[in-house]
């Protein structure tokens, strides 16, 4: 017979479900954000496969090493964006709160992990709530572009997850789920390609497989525990390199690919000084910013000073492995995973560094954080130390839940977020480029061609601000200075599709159709994915009565823009000239289910509903 206290709740599940209640009382504002123009463009919003949805070629292109404009090899990821696609179409509040439901099951997961190899519930709930709610973290949850780094983490963590399930009962089929979980993850993001080395850490402490393995041996006379490990990790650490074979491969289909694009002594001071940066907004998370431009130069004292600290702390926590062996694995999974990010090698458009890529390195310092001060105040003997220690976490925890609150308020829009990167520092360009095309599409030209003014200041060469700047001209009514500019972006960068197309607008509105047809064919050639030069061709073969061809580039212009109304009423008002009434119809109707106030759409349908009354 139940009694009245029969009924209890498990202290683990009551700490998921409060870290639960908490990532959602900070992020669930994403829900209401747009896409940005920082390569979620790339990922999801003018990717023709990713908005097609789960397609058999989409699924194709996924895995393949065509052209993915940048982005390295990572099919999981890709079909991750399309799965989106498929269910909610470009509902960006619906992306948003996919990313979130990553964020909050990597919390949990990274929560269960160290509380089952630990027993230590309390601290790896600070550990997780850490995670959770650190402001350095919203890069990572509130940028669509970003999920590569979620699904990643969230396959990290089931690989530890399922790698301790191996250790207490080794099988084959253990190990062989260890290895797939690994392989997803590595499909996600390669830059988990240091996991195996953070099995490792983990044998040492707090698993303790080290000191088992080497009594085992002193008694059977088996191999060194070391030997034994590396070798059990062998299998692993191919899959890391295969990974990274891999990647290389599909970057040497990208142009903007810049390994020297930066000195190497220039890269290695960057990478000392971005180290000990990372620690700092740890402890002091302000003035985050999507994007931090590579430094021309470094002071000697700043990477000087960046080295000694890392050398230091680095003796320390050696010194200690016996008496605090969590610092040392806390340490060196700081260190380690952040190897792959710390820009020795460099590929496209590279930061000093980048608040998303510390993701999963700050768990080590997490861990640091969690178990060593503990330990210190415990050796101490410090009173009162433990009532101390916890009142200390509560106030951390509510101050960095307000700041990370704040600062996912920044991702709302394009504006709202390349704002705020001025603020943090007016030399940005990259904020000043995206800030201009965001202020464009307001139609506040004169504030665009004030950012476009200052970069092209700074870089007379910038072709993309170039292109840009020629369009502001154009919507200026100014079609001369418009050439000017669009010709100097093409003597740059002559294949460069966006510019072409530019051009092509700026000649058809001077009535010139014969030369803005050619650059629209010239854009094409050069992506045959752009859906605006299609849709420019469809409407000039329209205006000029062409209509099958019109349909032919309209209907080119939607695969690879499925949800784009203006393109569905063009192509209504082209069936309709073709006397293909039903047709014209679906297609206005399919304008109004991809924007609902698309008024002129509506009044085209409605003329076809009266017209069928009478």
């Amino acid at each position: 017979m139940l009694t009245k206290n029969s009924f209890t709740i498990r202290p683990d599940f009551l700490i998921c479900l409060m870290l639960t209640l908490a990532v959602i009382s900070v992020y669930w504002q994403v829900g209401s954000h747009e896409f940005i123009s920082f390569d979620d463009s790339v990922y999801v919003t003018e990717n023709r496969y990713v908005k097609a949805g789960l397609t058999r070629e989409s699924m194709i292109w996924a895995f393949s090493f065509a052209d993915k404009k940048g982005a390295y090899w990572q099919p999981l990821t890709w079909l991750s964006h399309m799965l989106d696609c498929e269910l909610y179409g470009l509902n960006a509040g619906m992306h948003h709160r996919t990313n979130l439901l990553f964020h909050i099951a990597n919390t949990i997961l990274l929560f269960l992990v160290f509380g089952r190899i630990t027993g230590e519930l309390r601290k790896s709930a600070f550990v997780a709530a850490l995670f959770a709610l650190h402001p350095l973290n919203v890069d990572s949850v509130a940028w669509v572009a970003e999920r590569k780094n979620l699904l990643s983490t969230f396959f990290w963590m089931l690989t530890i997850f399922a790698y301790v399930r191996y250790t207490e009962s080794p099988s084959f089929i253990r190990y062989i789920s260890v290895s797939l979980m690994f392989l997803s993850g590595l499909l996600a993001k390669p830059m988990i390609v240091t996991l195996p080395f953070v099995l490792l850490l983990l044998d040492h402490w707090p698993m303790g497989r080290f000191e088992s393995l080497k009594s085992a041996a002193l008694t059977s006379g088996i191999r060194s525990p070391t030997s034994v490990l590396l070798l059990e990790k062998l299998p692993l650490f191919m899959l890391s390199v295969i990974s990274v074979s891999l990647s290389s491969s599909s970057l040497q289909h990208y142009e903007n690919i810049t390994v020297r694009g930066a000195p190497t002594d220039l890269r290695f001071a960057n990478a000392l000084v971005s180290y000990v940066g990372y620690i700092w907004k740890i402890i002091c998370p302000r003035n985050l910013s999507v994007y931090y431009p590579y430094p021309e130069a470094i002071p000697l004292w700043q990477y000087t000073g960046g080295g000694l600290l890392l050398i230091c702390v680095s003796i320390l926590t050696l010194r200690t492995l016996k008496r605090m062996p969590c610092l040392a694995t806390g340490w060196l999974w700081y260190l380690g995973t952040l190897v792959p990010v710390s820009g020795l090698i460099q590929t496209g458009l590279w930061p000093a560094l980048a608040d998303r890529w510390a993701y999963v390195p700050l768990i080590g310092i997490f861990v640091m954080m969690a178990w060593g001060i503990p330990e210190i105040c415990k050796d101490r003997e410090w009173r009162h130390a433990k009532t101390g220690l916890v009142i200390i976490a509560v106030m951390v925890l509510s101050i960095l839940t307000v700041m990370t609150w704040f600062q996912v308020r920044y991702w709302k829009n394009n504006i709202t977020l390349f704002e705020h990167a001025l603020k943090v520092n007016p030399h940005n360009y990259v904020a000043h480029g995206h800030m201009g095309v965001a202020l464009a599409a307001q139609e506040k030209t004169d504030e665009a061609i004030r950012h476009y003014t200052r970069i092209l200041r700074s870089d007379p060469n910038d072709f993309k601000t170039l292109n840009n700047m020629g369009l502001a001209l154009s919507d200026q009514g100014k079609p001369d200075e418009a050439i000017r500019y669009l010709s100097q972006a093409l003597r740059l960068k002559p294949d460069y599709a966006k510019t072409l197309n530019n051009m092509g607008i700026v000649l058809a509105k001077q009535g010139k159709t014969e030369e803005a047809v050619h650059y629209f064919s010239e854009a094409l050639k050069s992506d045959p994915d752009y859906a605006e030069p299609s849709y420019n061709m469809g409407n000039i073969f329209n205006n000029q009565g062409n209509i099958n061809q019109a349909v032919e580039y309209y209907t080119r212009a939607l695969r690879s823009s499925p949800y784009d109304a203006e393109i569905y009423n063009n192509l209504g008002i082209a069936m309709l000239r073709k006397k293909k009434i039903n047709e014209a119809a679906a297609c206005f109707q399919k304008a109004l289910q991809n924007d609902p106030d698309n008024t002129e759409a509506l009044g085209n349908l409605k003329m076809i509903m009266n017209s069928r009354k009478n």
